[in-house]
């Protein structure tokens, strides 16, 4: 199976700017076709104009992963919004839905359609910081969360990237986007005649048991007495900063 990640910059912004260029070279080493466009009618041109322009541009599939940032993350509601077929994944970095200051923002629709959005969305991601310069912010995150449903992701690191902010790496990013499933069409391997249809597994006795085996055999070793006929009551999970940070920042809410 081969996938296609599209990223698109944000407003007067370039295709080689901040983690743009690391990102197509960590998607490109796991085998993903990856398009950088250079819009500079992003956030300039009315988006009803601009937009055609887009759709017309790229392939959008069940195979695409779609990156915007900033204005390019505003475009998207807008491709979403007036596609034929859903995308496998979208992720929003510092995404807005409304004016998020007093800045024109031709990119914005009037109104969004919603279902239509989270129909063609995918797996969305909303990632948004605290600490915005442009109101950017995590609030502009839980509407389109709220509207969409999705993963909500807020952090405390700016615009993730700016003339004034450095931002040339971007792992989080690189864990987000789904991996390349193997080709379930390869014909499968048949063994020849002689040829052992499961692989012998070796032991190798001089090498010690790890902790964790050690325990497992000890629970296989003991009978299961547990009364399974009622169900339990399951733990809530909650989310945090694997930093250990304050829980507001990295906060993840799931829809």
């Amino acid at each position: 199976m081969s996938k296609n990640a599209i990223i698109f910059h944000g407003t007067g912004g370039s295709p080689d700017a901040v983690w743009y260029p690391w990102l197509e070279r960590q998607l490109t080493a796991r085998g993903y076709r990856v398009e950088r466009p250079h819009y500079p009618g992003m956030n300039v041109e009315p988006i009803a104009t601009f937009l055609p322009k887009v759709l017309d541009g790229h392939v959008f599939d069940a195979d695409t992963v779609l990156v915007g940032h900033s204005g390019g993350a505003a475009l998207l509601l807008a491709v979403l919004a007036h596609l034929r077929a859903p995308v496998a994944q979208t992720i929003l970095v510092a995404g807005y839905a409304t004016r998020p200051n007093d800045s024109e923002e031709p990119v914005l629709q009037e109104a969004y359609d919603w279902d239509r959005i989270r129909a063609n969305g995918g797996d969305m991601y909303f990632i948004n910081s605290i600490t915005d310069p442009y109101g950017c912010d995590a609030t502009q995150g839980r509407l389109m969360f709220e509207n969409l449903g999705g993963t909500q992701i807020v952090r405390d690191e700016g615009h993730f990237g700016d003339y004034n902010q450095p931002y040339d790496t971007f792992e989080l990013l690189d864990r987000l986007i789904v991996a390349i499933q193997p080709d379930h069409n390869i014909e499968p391997h048949i063994p020849a005649a002689g040829e052992a249809s499961v692989p012998k597994i070796e032991v190798d006795e001089n090498v010690a048991p790890r902790p964790e085996e050690e325990i497992a055999d000890v629970a296989r070793a003991q009978p299961d007495t547990t009364d399974h006929g009622h169900p339990r009551h399951l733990e809530q999970t909650q989310y945090r900063n694997p930093t250990g940070s304050d829980a507001r920042l990295g906060d993840i809410q799931h829809g």
